[in-house]
């Protein structure tokens, strides 16, 4: 049996000033779709400046609503092929 491997990029921005950072995720799917979303991530003022750390979080809120429109599109596909309704695991 010959196995298929396929590989998808998800790209990742960000636009940062001194106290917010949002992250932008999209990733290029095989059938043509692209899906976005968005993550923000907000520094307390007694907290250091650290860039980094924002970009981590942002990017990381970002995947997680990325990764949840993902179950969200395959859900759906699998009720439009089957006529009946899937039901997502939520995590």
């Amino acid at each position: 049996m010959m196995k298929t491997t396929v590989g998808w990029h998800v790209d990742m921005e960000f636009q940062e000033d001194d106290q917010h950072t949002r992250a932008v995720a999209m990733v290029r799917l095989p059938d043509g779709s692209e899906v976005r979303s968005q993550g923000h991530a907000s520094r307390h003022n007694v907290d250091t400046n650290q860039p980094r750390v924002g970009e981590e979080i942002a990017g990381a809120r970002a995947l997680n609503e990325l990764a949840m429109q993902l179950l969200t599109k395959a859900h759906t596909e699998i009720d439009d092929a089957s006529g009946r309704t899937s039901h997502p695991i939520h995590v």
